[in-house]
């Protein structure tokens, strides 16, 4: 298995490879050169399996230039008991109304992010240790992603973390995972400005070869396809525990539908590629919260990010995002996987601020399954206190942007899973609003809001982003 750019200007490479690039070396999104085909019977195959077993399974069909044995042990390492309190890692927990919640938060930030993180972090130090290379991470975070990052790349010999986030914009508890971090090779960096102001920082680093190059930049955001891959295995398990119990003509004909929170379209990206690969999926569909960009992308085709002055702050903080960087990857396929047509694309938004692809509109749900809605503050406390009320399951902010679109999209017959984000305990607040309910950090978490924090705060600006890396990078 071999991968490309999505602008066509990067030589084939192999996984390892991709997963130190992060970003493909002409500016573009890493993806298959071809998508690995699963088949009915490599399903049935794989039911008996556990989760790091089926991880094994579906991450081989990506990373094959990785020896087996030594894939299951880096699988085995991320998915461990020690890392994720449930036995079965990705609990299914039924809801009312024809929904099933597929439970994302069982890891050691309390966060979906967890469930590639730390497969990535396993790899990561496995592919630098082989090759004598040292790895820089330069990652922007809304919320989760950086905690997570950190948690799964903190001591690993030969990288370093730096990880942007947007000053204010976060979680007391989000600020005090990622900044309660004293390892020596874990740097946060608070941001002026929002997400996006984040994001575009560090693409502005890594669109710099020679830089980049200098400092072994990498990225663990979900610009890293390592991290898209692994996402996927949870698709696959939450469509073979949904179907246990089903005779072998039921799980045939079985097929359900995912709702999924999204602000960088990375995690619904996932299941477009588990859908591709040929997971028995009807509907893949999109949650936004008031920064709903995506939302009005699906719905008019017409693709239109936000300024920083324009991003709102909400009480679903980790999707407060107006630029989803994962969205490159979807266009590509939708034209075709033409790099031409696609480099034309990003050049109409960088000229107008717009890519208009209405006339390709109606083939977002017709050919590829894809729909979506959006949520906003009084909706998430609407739904995270039915939930509770009807079937005494808190929710956090983000799946109440999930629970409240799915419902929306809840067709006869076919049974939708909707994404958890988060565990409740990060976002006590709207939880207290919600149900009056006041709910503690979980007892393996006790203390950490008093912990000391050590975090730099810096001005967007690229300059001093770059003297800071440069003066604190790790080399070989």
């Amino acid at each position: 298995m071999k991968y490309i750019s999505t602008r066509g200007g990067m030589e084939p490479a192999s996984f390892s490879a991709i997963l130190l690039e992060g970003l493909a070396t002409d500016g573009g999104l890493v993806i298959p050169e071809s998508v690995p085909r699963v088949t009915r019977e490599q399903l049935e195959a794989w039911r008996p399996l556990s989760y790091p077993e089926l991880a094994t399974e579906i991450l081989g069909l990506f990373a094959t230039d990785i020896p087996r044995d030594d894939l299951a042990a880096m699988c085995r390492a991320a998915y461990s008991a020690e890392n994720f309190a449930s036995e079965a890692v990705v609990p299914l927990t039924p809801l009312g109304g024809g929904l099933t919640l597929v439970g994302l938060s069982e890891g050691p930030t309390l966060a979906f992010k967890d469930m590639a993180m730390q497969f990535l972090g396993q790899a990561l130090e496995y592919v630098l240790a082989r090759n004598d290379r040292a790895l820089n991470i330069v990652g922007a975070t809304s919320g989760d992603t950086g905690s997570a990052a950190e948690y799964a790349l903190r001591g690993k010999d030969g990288i370093a973390v730096f990880m942007l986030s947007p000053q204010g914009r976060m979680s007391d508890f989000q600020r005090a995972q990622m900044y309660s971090l004293m390892d020596d090779n874990i740097h946060n960096i608070a941001v002026e400005g929002v997400f996006d102001d984040c994001q575009n920082l560090m693409k502005a680093l890594f669109a710099d070869l020679d830089f980049k190059r200098a400092h072994d930049l990498g990225a663990v955001n979900s610009v890293n396809l390592g991290r898209v891959t692994a996402q996927c295995v949870y698709y696959f398990w939450a469509w073979l525990r949904a179907s246990d119990g089903l005779d072998a003509a039921a799980r045939e004909r079985f097929e359900v539908s995912f709702t999924v929170p999204s602000g960088n379209f990375g995690n619904i990206f996932s299941g477009f590629l588990a859908k591709s690969m040929g997971l028995p999926v009807r509907r893949l569909v999109l949650a936004a919260n008031e920064n709903n960009v995506l939302d009005e992308f699906f719905r008019t085709g017409v693709y239109t990010p936000r300024g920083a002055a324009d991003t709102f702050a909400t009480s679903s903080p980790s999707m407060d995002i107006s630029k989803a960087s994962n969205l490159e990857r979807f266009v590509f396929e939708l034209l075709g996987r033409d790099p031409e047509r696609l480099s034309a694309a990003w050049r109409e938004l960088d000229g107008t601020g717009r890519i208009d692809l209405s006339a390709e509109q109606p083939r977002f749900e017709q050919e590829f399954g894809v729909q979506s809605g959006s949520s906003t503050h009084a909706d998430r406390v609407a739904t995270i206190r039915s939930v509770f009320e009807s079937d005494g399951v808190l929710i956090d902010p983000h799946t109440a942007d999930g629970v409240k679109v799915a419902r929306e999209h809840v067709e006869p017959g076919t049974p939708m899973l909707v994404l958890e984000t988060a565990k409740p305990a990060k976002f006590p607040e709207i939880v207290l609003e919600a149900t009056g309910e006041r709910i503690g950090i979980p007892e393996r978490l006790s203390g950490l809001l008093e912990l000391p924090q050590r975090v730099t705060e810096m001005r967007d600006d690229e300059a001093e982003l770059r003297a800071f890396i440069a003066e604190r990078a790790v080399r070989r």
